[in-house]
């Protein structure tokens, strides 16, 4: 018997990279998790056949190993890896956002921010993402080295926060020197993340810079517009 071919222009993963995921089909992803097929039919075929035993796809959240067992060419270890993977999906739905604790002032942030950065010999830059409650969501440090060098761009900063769904961004860096005055080059590239918060619809609530027991808020210092 002649295996069956899948024209390499129909490969799911091969959809998924050219297409993204969001439009492949039901059958596409659920192949993707299959990875192979079960004699006569190809992984594809096997998808449809498991979707088709369902009226709704809503229903493969309360299938049983054993009732995948009973579909033509799903054995054990398929109907373990759908049941882990319906399983892991139901925990996915059901987290919530993590979150860091909530900013009250800008001196509570610089508080915490000293104890970590107090030892660093370069200069660190961290960002902190909020939701619209002023909630941490996520912390990331992203980049080391002087801010006056093309690394520091507010590109990187704002991607994070469009990928964590933040509505306000806190930036911090430190002075190694243990002086946290802010240099030109700092208030230039503070100037330059309000303008791309403005485009992007994200607010920059602050720019703390970090000394030696000591810092400077840029929001309370009025130093935004210098």
């Amino acid at each position: 018997m002649n295996k069956t071919m899948i024209p390499q222009s129909s490969y799911p993963r091969e959809r998924m990279l050219q297409y993204g995921v969001e439009a492949l089909s039901n059958q596409e992803l659920l192949a993707i998790l299959l990875r192979t097929g079960a004699h006569p039919l190809n992984v594809l075929e096997l998808a449809g056949v498991i979707l088709n035993r369902f009226e709704d796809i809503y229903e493969l959240k309360q299938v049983t190993l054993d009732e995948l067992q009973e579909i033509r060419g799903v054995g054990q270890i398929k109907a373990i890896e759908i049941k882990a993977m319906i399983e892991l999906g139901g925990r996915i739905q059901r987290a919530g956002q993590p979150k860091y604790g909530k900013v009250n002032s800008s001196m509570d942030i610089a508080k915490l921010m000293m104890q970590e950065l107090k030892d660093y010999r370069q200069e660190h830059l961290l960002c902190l993402y909020l939701n619209t409650k002023n909630e941490i969501i996520q912390k990331k440090t992203l980049f080391i080295g002087s801010l006056n060098q093309s690394i520091a761009h507010p590109r990187e900063i704002f991607h994070g926060a469009v990928r964590c769904s933040a509505a306000r961004v806190i930036a911090i860096h430190n002075h190694p020197s243990g002086s946290p005055q802010p240099s030109e080059a700092d208030l230039a590239f503070t100037r330059r993340l309000m303008k791309c918060g403005e485009i992007m619809g994200i607010d920059l609530l602050d720019h703390l810079i970090i000394g030696d027991n000591a810092y400077v808020s840029l929001r309370e210092e009025g130093l935004w517009e210098s």
